[in-house]
């Protein structure tokens, strides 16, 4: 596996790189760094009434991403970052941890997919911010393309995930005021 991933990042860094994606995408990077954009963005909905549910169904997915990927597969699967194996000059400074799963990838896909469910008309902006934070993570050299597959596949899991249990809690708080 870790040969196909290695074949992907040099593909991107021989083929795809260029100077403007030089600029680009370490801002875009950037964007999910410690999920603070997830973060803020789910609190401005928490805040207002009519969007409160969808802020407190993106929290809890972000709740879900923090607990499943950086307390217990990162730590279980202790996978070296890339330009740790194979050295190369980063556009970013080195992220600390490890590599598996990306987090950048799992709350960006966790927060779109709550969002596209929940406000439909943002669907095509949330997905391609996800997935242009998702490809930064490879450009970048600091995930293997498996890391990000497997942070964007949970991360659409704990927003659907999030969407359910708060839809659940929903209709039972709704069951229980009409049988009162």
């Amino acid at each position: 596996m870790t040969e196909i991933d290695f074949a992907i990042l040099d593909f991107i860094a021989d083929y795809i790189r260029c100077a403007f994606l030089d600029t680009l995408l370490p801002l875009i990077t950037h964007l999910g760094d410690g999920g603070a954009l997830a973060i803020a963005v789910s609190v401005v909905l928490m805040i207002t009434k009519k969007y409160r549910r969808v802020g407190c169904t993106m929290a809890l997915a972000l709740l879900m991403c923090l607990v499943a990927g950086n307390l217990l597969l990162k730590p279980l699967v202790a996978r070296p970052r890339p330009f740790i194996q194979r050295p190369v000059n980063l556009l970013i400074p080195p992220p600390s941890g490890y590599s598996f799963p990306s987090g950048h990838s799992f709350a960006s896909f966790a927060s779109a997919t709550v969002l596209a469910k929940r406000l439909r008309k943002t669907a095509p902006y949330v997905i391609i911010l996800a997935f242009l934070i998702a490809f930064s993570r490879l450009y970048l050299y600091v995930h293997f393309p498996s890391d990000v597959l497997t942070g964007s596949l949970l991360g659409v899991g704990a927003g659907f995930a999030s969407c359910a249990l708060v839809k659940e809690k929903e209709e039972t708080m709704h069951d229980t005021e009409t049988t009162v």
